[in-house]
Parts: structure tokens; C-alpha cells; sequence
């Protein structure tokens, strides 16, 4: 069984790195890392994987609110709590909300669309969300990397067959739960100070 997920990871993997990089992305950008450390993936093609989907996910979303602005699921989206605090950063500082949007969890969809809606030319937009991507990519493509350095240490050889997969889900879970957490305590703060 974990053999044949070990040749669905090899075969299709740097495709779901891609997709999962589009949206949020950090768990799987992680995951990008750590099988790149253990030679399931090459590591610059998990990385262009990253990187393409970071970058694409948030030219998408910016595309989406430039394009579609009046479409109902734009309205969804800017009718939520978290895109008016979006909208008001990208007001008063538009160059750096474009480069850290993708860092704050949660806010990547909500800022490409905000990003969209305002007067942002798409030039500018792609060239400061391409050296975000960049960095973005390297910084949690590399956390797994050197997370998979720390496994092997710990665990030696045995790492190298069936127990990469638990870690790689254990990773998984973990980045999930970090991130549920973060995003409540930051709304839980945003709703304090507007309280």
C-alpha cells in the first residue's frame, strides 16, 4: 500500500504541490520541501512548482478582481470581515501589501482580489507578487527541506522507506493546525481592537 502512494507522490506529486500552492499553500509548499530532501522530488522542480503556484494563485485572484468585479463571488468575498482590513492596508501601503499579502494566512485570496479592485497597474502587481513568490517559495519550500534534515537525523535510515509518508502527513497536520490557530487568534485580536 505505501508503495503505491509512494508512486503516486513520485508520479503526481509536484502537480498537487502545484494546485495546493495556488490557494493557501504552505502545507503544501512544505511538503514540497521535505519530499525534495528525500529524493522524491528534485528540489528545483519543487520549488518551480511552488513558485509557479504562489505566483499563479495570486495573479489569478488579482485577475479575478480586476476582471470580474461585479461577479457574485467577488461580492462574497469583499462582503467578508477580513477584506476590509485587506482593502484599507493595500489603500495606505499598496507596494508592501502586494509582497507580504501571500505571508499573512488567510488573507491570500482576499488581497489578490483586493489587489484587483484597486488602481494597481497589473505590471507592477506581477513584478512585486513574482519577487514575493520567489522568496515565499524558498522560505517554506526550505523549512521542509531542513525539516526532512532534521528527520533523517532523528530517525536514520528508516526514514528512507515507509516512515517518510507518516512524517509527511504529520507535517501536514501540523501546518494545519498552526495555521486554524493563527488565523483565530489574528481575528480574535482584530475583533478586540474593533470592539
Amino acid at each position: 500500500m505505501s508503495d503505491t502512494i509512494h508512486l503516486l507522490i513520485e508520479r503526481y506529486g509536484l502537480i498537487a504541490v502545484f494546485a495546493g500552492c495556488l490557494f493557501e499553500g504552505e502545507t503544501a509548499a512544505i511538503l514540497a520541501g521535505f519530499f525534495a530532501h528525500q529524493s522524491v522530488f528534485v528540489p528545483w522542480q519543487a520549488y518551480l512548482a511552488t513558485f509557479l503556484g504562489a505566483f499563479g494563485g495570486d495573479t489569478f485572484f488579482f485577475l479575478m478582481g480586476r476582471r470580474f468585479a461585479g461577479h457574485a463571488i467577488v461580492r462574497q468575498l469583499i462582503a467578508k470581515p477580513g477584506f476590509s482590513h485587506a482593502h484599507d492596508f493595500l489603500r495606505n501601503h499598496p507596494n508592501l501589501f502586494i509582497f507580504v499579502n501571500r505571508y499573512i494566512y488567510g488573507m491570500r485570496l482576499f488581497g489578490g482580489v483586493a489587489a484587483g479592485l484597486s488602481e494597481i497597474p497589473f505590471g507592477r502587481f506581477v513584478a512585486i507578487n513574482m519577487l514575493s513568490s520567489l522568496l515565499w517559495a524558498a522560505i517554506f519550500g526550505g523549512m521542509g527541506y531542513f525539516f526532512g534534515l532534521g528527520a533523517e537525523a532523528l530517525l536514520g535510515e528508516t526514514i528512507r522507506k515507509h516512515h517518510r509518508l507518516l512524517i509527511a502527513l504529520a507535517i501536514g497536520i501540523a501546518v494545519l493546525v498552526f495555521g486554524h490557530f493563527a488565523a483565530r487568534w489574528v481575528l480574535r485580536r482584530q475583533e478586540r481592537r474593533n470592539a
